[in-house]
């Protein structure tokens, strides 16, 4: 890549502004004012486009190569790129001095969203064509997830998938690239240091600060994003370009552990994460700490720890059993159950204006508690059934993951890569 085309931190500041969420939907839309027309690449051009939250390199787009460009108040064109915008250099492409025929089919351009993605696990060619002896159309590069409109099969039966970048049909190579399979979103509950821990050791919910604090680095040295619910929303509905390696961290209840153990960590990795607060549980003074009981965490303590935690519901009054040792949310009508995600959530509203997201109590729900969390106004709800997160899933059911204090770091690697899960 050409080390002349690098953006400058103020001109990605200019773009991520202009392309907002809401303006970047009336840019690129068919029917919008924005005339957008197909311009020819001159030269070998690199291109950009907002993954997550920055504005990063993403590949390359050949020589001689037409795409669907957007004008821009910068010396960028905008163009789409997967769920979003790329840019490229204005100087790098050219109009038509004639008019090219198009080989595409508009028919499958427009197709709908299949729900999947191909990840990039490296840099790989792009084709015109679903043959690896085709134009090279560009490249992506590594630790990307793209959209799919299609998957086909060549006369050879190896697999292709077709994707569109800038209004143009392209290939990938199934021995290139392949399914994302989910987003894993970890669950964890209480950390203590193994010397402090008497009363707990036996508790699957329970994990060390040391294997902790490794898990984490891994996550770090292996390149992972911590990504945060909203993101998590936004993957869901295929309205954001996610990277490859993606992680959601939960923290459930809220006990004062998370500020003393896990905050830390996670401030020091530049990490982000969620803590589902059960609210009727928030102490209004910090207690001194204890190992030998469950602690909650003050208000305080729960202001201090926003600079990495979002702070979302696990419910007001909801987090008990019976004496059957079950849920005793599924014992209740739905208007009471609405009636206490509504409390949580204006509860909770002094740490946060958006509590949109919910961690069901001991992982209990029934449709009654479904269509509660969506009267309350919760956007999605986690439970604790095993598995990851994939486009198309009910938001209210999403699939979460454990990692035990026993589990190797390489156990913890297997279940969170992309891996059926």
């Amino acid at each position: 890549m050409r080390s002349q085309h690098k953006m400058t931190a103020g001109l990605l500041g200019i773009l991520l502004v202009l392309i907002s969420p809401a303006s970047l939907a009336n840019l690129l839309s068919k029917d919008g004012a924005v005339q957008s027309e197909y311009m020819e690449t001159q030269r070998n051009s690199e291109v950009y486009a907002r993954i997550g939250e920055h504005v990063i390199p993403v590949g390359e787009v050949k020589r001689g190569q037409l795409i669907q460009v957007f004008p821009t108040q910068t010396e960028y064109y905008a163009f789409k790129f997967g769920h979003g915008t790329g840019f490229i250099d204005k100087n790098d492409v050219r109009g038509l001095k004639k008019t090219r025929k198009l080989q595409d089919h508009l028919s499958e351009l427009n197709k709908p969203s299949t729900n999947q993605n191909v990840i990039t696990q490296k840099a790989i060619n792009v084709y015109t064509d679903a043959d690896n002896g085709s134009e090279v159309f560009g490249r992506l590069e590594e630790n990307l997830r793209y959209p799919l409109i299609g998957k086909l099969q060549d006369r050879q039966n190896n697999t292709w998938y077709e994707i569109n970048i800038g209004e143009r049909l392209a290939y990938v190579s199934g021995q290139d690239g392949e399914i994302d399979n989910g987003i894993p979103v970890l669950t964890y509950h209480h950390l203590l240091k193994n010397e402090e821990n008497q009363r707990f050791r036996h508790t699957s919910t329970t994990t060390s600060d040391v294997a902790f604090s490794n898990q984490m680095t891994y996550l770090k040295q292996a390149g992972y994003d911590t990504i945060s619910l909203y993101q998590l929303e936004a993957y869901l509905k295929n309205q954001i370009n996610l990277p490859g390696k993606a992680v959601v961290l939960t923290f459930d209840d809220g006990l004062k552990s998370v500020y003393r153990y896990a905050y830390p960590v996670l401030k020091h990795y530049g990490f982000r994460a969620t803590a589902f607060i059960i609210s009727s549980r928030i102490k209004r003074h910090p207690q001194k700490w204890n190992p030998d009981s469950l602690q909650f965490m003050s208000i305080s303590e729960l202001k201090q720890i926003q600079t990495v935690f979002d702070v979302q519901s696990h419910s007001h009054f909801l987090h008990r059993t019976n004496g059957n040792r079950q849920p005793i949310l599924l014992s209740r009508s739905q208007h009471n159950i609405e009636f206490d995600f509504e409390h949580s959530r204006r509860a909770l509203s002094q740490f946060t204006p958006h509590v949109l997201y919910l961690s069901y109590p001991f992982g209990g729900y029934n449709q009654q508690a479904i269509q509660a969390a969506k009267e309350a106004g919760f956007h999605m709800a986690v439970t604790t059934v095993q598995g990851k997160v994939k486009p198309g899933d009910n938001p209210y059911t999403l699939k979460r993951l454990y990692i035990l204090r026993t589990d190797a770091i390489h156990t913890m690697a297997d279940r969170i890569a992309n891996q059926l899960g």
